[in-house]
């Protein structure tokens, strides 16, 4: 006999609990109003609406960095606060975006492991060291 999938109800918190709680209110077609209706229509008098600013207020919204638009623009920023060199973001990121991501984490996971006092000049050093190592093992071509 096949398993059956057992479903699990998620329950979303209400943006508007004073109304949540209320019960939905139906229209009676009568002449006159009743006491009971009366009653309706002075509680919800009574309640106030919120405004946007305090219903947004409750949740806990994320603050992102509106001028990172990419992935790499990201990696070059992370690049900038590991190094302590935020001076030169701009040349991380476009690192990050012109070469392998490899050969970056490669250059980095060096400079993490030293000691340096100018690890962003370490960072340049071994960028370099592995291009050159990359450049010695590629055969030469003549066309």
């Amino acid at each position: 006999m096949p398993r059956r999938a057992r479903s699990t109800k998620i329950v979303h918190p209400s943006l508007f609990p004073d109304v949540a709680d209320q019960k939905p209110v139906t229209s009676k077609s009568s002449s006159s109003p009743s006491p009971s209706t009366e009653k309706k229509r002075t509680r919800d008098a009574a309640v106030a609406f919120a405004t946007p600013k305090d219903l947004l207020s409750r949740y806990q919204i994320a603050d992102t960095n509106k001028h990172i638009a990419h992935e790499f623009q990201s990696f070059g920023c992370y690049l900038a606060e590991t190094l302590a060199d935020k001076r030169h973001t701009a040349l991380y990121i476009k690192l990050a975006k012109q070469m392998p991501r490899a050969v970056l984490e490669q250059a980095l996971r060096f400079v993490i492991d030293s000691t340096a006092d100018n690890k962003a000049k370490l960072f340049m050093w071994k960028l370099e060291q592995i291009k050159q190592s990359k450049q010695a093992k590629q055969p030469k071509t003549n066309n």
